[in-house]
């Protein structure tokens, strides 16, 4: 798959996101779009996707779709994303990310399989994944999304116990979001990138888009590693002040 292809695909399920009928701008920018089933934020919250050099921004009503338009207005496509730039241009109550954006062709996936170590598949859900959940920080458990995969689980053991995982969850338009967790212990060993391995040659084996979405710089580590491209990023903000009346 072409980098063209590549960009096609990462930008028609956000397109399917937004919840109404959008598209990014061919020739670049933002396109703002009233949504409130929008699935690039949470209910009520501004989100931004960018891909390449366009962006799509879904707001919760008309009022706040005027507003972020006139905001936005000479404010580059690429900027969209920082959460610097958007609090200074609207009123802002809360942030969510930013985080990178990075898919994968069949072509450019680099497996990882290092010799000496064994993974297993488990089923979604399985008791062990809920206990890897258990021994990580609250943040850590949220960011993972290990406990929504809709495929099987991948991990490594140590001392019988799971300390890492991978998986995805499956998005519309063939996409399969990856979800990747190591136990705190277990981290600095490359286990990540084996069970995310893993996971992803089942993806495409399946003959889905992977996606993978990150804001540590660990976790795009593993992404670049394995052949993902990053292109773009999301970010989502409660409107304060008159946006959020």
């Amino acid at each position: 798959m072409d980098d063209d292809a590549l960009m096609a695909g990462a930008r028609r399920l956000w397109e399917t996101l937004a919840g109404v009928p959008v598209s990014f701008a061919p020739a670049g920018g933002p396109v703002v779009v009233t949504a409130p089933a929008s699935a690039l934020a949470p209910p009520s919250w501004v989100g931004a996707v960018l891909l390449g050099d366009a962006a799509l921004v879904t707001v919760p009503t008309d009022a706040v779709a005027r507003e972020v338009r006139r905001a936005l207005e000479g404010v580059p496509a690429r900027s969209l994303t920082e959460p610097s730039v958007l609090t200074r241009v609207l009123p802002v109550a809360e942030v969510l990310g930013p985080a990178t954006l990075a898919y994968l062709s069949a072509d450019a996936f680099l497996p990882y399989e290092p010799p000496g170590v064994t993974v297993e598949h488990l089923p979604a859900h399985h008791a062990a994944l809920l206990r890897l959940l258990a021994s990580v920080s609250e943040e850590d458990a949220g960011e993972c999304g290990i406990d929504e995969i809709t495929s099987p689980a991948f991990v490594v053991r140590d001392a019988g116990a799971v300390v890492a995982a991978a998986g995805y969850r499956d998005w519309p338009g063939g996409t399969a979001h990856l979800c990747v967790l190591t136990a705190p212990r277990a981290r600095g060993r490359g286990l990540a990138r084996v069970v995310a391995s893993a996971a992803t040659a089942h993806a495409l084996t399946a003959g889905r888009l992977p996606q993978w979405r990150a804001r540590p710089e660990a976790s795009r580590r593993v992404a670049r590693a394995l052949g993902f491209r990053e292109l773009g990023s999301q970010l989502s903000v409660r409107p304060g002040g008159a946006a959020g009346s």
